[in-house]
């Protein structure tokens, strides 16, 4: 096998029957279920795996999963244990009270989103120290198990979405995938900024109307709530309002937290598409050649140059190459400068042997 069929080999991967998206993916899929159908071929087992696209869009999300039962149980447990903790020290905390186990889940939340709204304050050393615990442990709570399951939820939510999209237009599954990939973090986006202000409402609407807050200050309180900053001159005082505040305050903190992390995504991978658009149509220099040519045989191959536009894309560093060329050498132990069986069996006995 020459240079150029192993560069052909190399880059005819990228066009695999296994990859579930392609370009121009309908003729693709078409050509799939033409093979399949027409002889021996379909025992193959790569073009197998390449019909459960086409049957069901929810494999693509199976590296992704996430166990709201466990969330569930953390949280839960959690803040049981927080609230069994301020409820037996609640003679040791100052402010205005209503409930006694209300206050204390109320007092759990305000001090895991890390509001604060001074209503509510630990007086002995030993609230404090719990109170100190308690919040580095919600914090770890909120920013790497919450705000998790937040964006899973949306990304669950997009793939039904596109389904309830093209429910009645004739598009093939690929086209599907290709549209939920080009449009992720747009939709996250969207998504997290139409949640955040229903909540926004949601908040502003029972201030004014159970806190009996004129709309400026209900609209003040709902600001300072979500972003943490928790004044404390206009907070939940009644029962039923510090009720709310449980629930409605960990989901707005978790929802503005993710609308601005889902804008710097978005920020970011536009950046990214200008640069790769910037890539693609750049005039090519003798410098860019030279650099391309690994092998430094004067040329620049199919492969090396695929390798080297994936590099100015930023998608690859030269370390991953000079990594993957290293891995590339110990494997070639015939140093033929390609990789075959006879290579690899030759690697099994000093398998076996460890």
């Amino acid at each position: 096998m020459d240079q150029h069929e192993v560069n052909q080999s190399l880059l005819s991967d990228n066009h695999s029957a296994d990859s579930p998206v392609t370009i121009n993916g309908t003729k693709a899929f078409q050509r799939i279920r033409h093979r399949r159908n027409s002889g021996p071929d379909s025992a193959c087992p790569k073009q197998n795996a390449v019909q459960l696209p086409l049957l069901n869009l929810e494999p693509i999300f199976e590296k992704q999963k996430f166990s709201f039962k466990l969330v569930s149980i953390l949280l839960t447990t959690y803040l049981g244990i927080g609230t069994l903790c301020f409820y037996f020290v609640g003679d040791q905390i100052d402010g205005k009270k209503t409930n006694g186990l209300l206050d204390a889940i109320y007092f759990c939340v305000v001090t895991m989103t890390t509001v604060g709204y001074g209503d509510l304050v630990p007086r002995s050393s030993l609230a404090k120290l719990l109170s100190c615990v308690y919040v580095f442990i919600g914090m770890a709570l909120v920013g790497l198990i919450l705000s998790k399951a937040a964006d899973y939820i949306v990304e669950k939510q997009e793939v039904l979405m596109a389904k309830v999209v093209h429910l009645y237009d004739k598009i093939s599954p690929a086209e599907i995938l290709k549209e939920v990939e080009t449009y992720k973090v747009n939709y996250k986006f969207l998504m997290a900024a139409a949640l955040l202000f229903i909540l926004m409402v949601m908040g502003i609407t029972f201030l004014m109307l159970v806190e009996n807050m004129k709309f400026v200050d209900a609209f003040y309180c709902v600001c300072s709530t979500i972003t943490t900053l928790g004044y404390g001159d206009e907070s939940f005082s009644t029962g039923f309002g510090r009720g709310f505040a449980v629930v409605w305050i960990l989901s707005s903190t978790i929802c503005l937290a993710q609308f601005f992390y889902y804008l710097a995504e978005l920020y970011t991978e536009r950046r990214q598409r200008s640069l790769v658009n910037w890539v693609l149509t750049r005039k090519l220099t003798s410098t860019d050649l030279e650099e391309a040519d690994l092998d430094h045989d004067k040329s620049v191959s199919p492969a090396e140059f695929v390798i080297y536009t994936l590099k100015e894309m930023g998608k690859i560093s030269q370390e991953d190459i000079s990594l993957a060329m290293e891995r590339f050498k110990k494997l070639d132990v015939d140093f033929s400068g390609t990789l075959t069986e006879a290579d690899l069996l030759s690697q099994s006995p000093r398998v076996h042997s460890k």
